[in-house]
């Protein structure tokens, strides 16, 4: 299994604007039911895209400049940032298909 990794504010720039894999980015809160439902979600996608999407976990209370500068506005969000950028953003709780649907065409 994956091990997710929390980053920060501080570790932003380097885990995913600079990585030569895509990324996606799961910024989430510890009080948010959704979130806490998207997660196994999130951690099999982590499994099954290894090698391919490096996937992280940002928590928005923690990094609040990070969720600002992308306007996160509510969570659960997904956005998937290639070339330090983000090509697809997902908000609230989406069924696996939808989110895999969405995203692998970019990878």
């Amino acid at each position: 299994m994956t091990e997710l990794l929390y980053i920060t504010d501080d570790s932003f720039q380097e885990e995913v604007l600079d990585s030569p894999l895509p990324v996606l980015v799961d910024f989430t809160a510890v009080w948010c039911g959704p979130c806490k439902m998207l997660e196994p979600i999130v951690q099999e996608l982590a499994d099954e895209w290894a090698g391919q999407v490096k996937v992280v976990k940002l928590d928005v209370d923690d990094n609040q400049d990070i969720a600002m500068q992308y306007h996160v506005m509510g969570v659960p969000t997904l956005a998937l940032f290639q070339g330090g950028e983000i090509k697809e953003r997902l908000t609230g709780f989406r069924p696996k298909k939808q989110i895999v649907k969405k995203l692998e065409s970019h990878f």
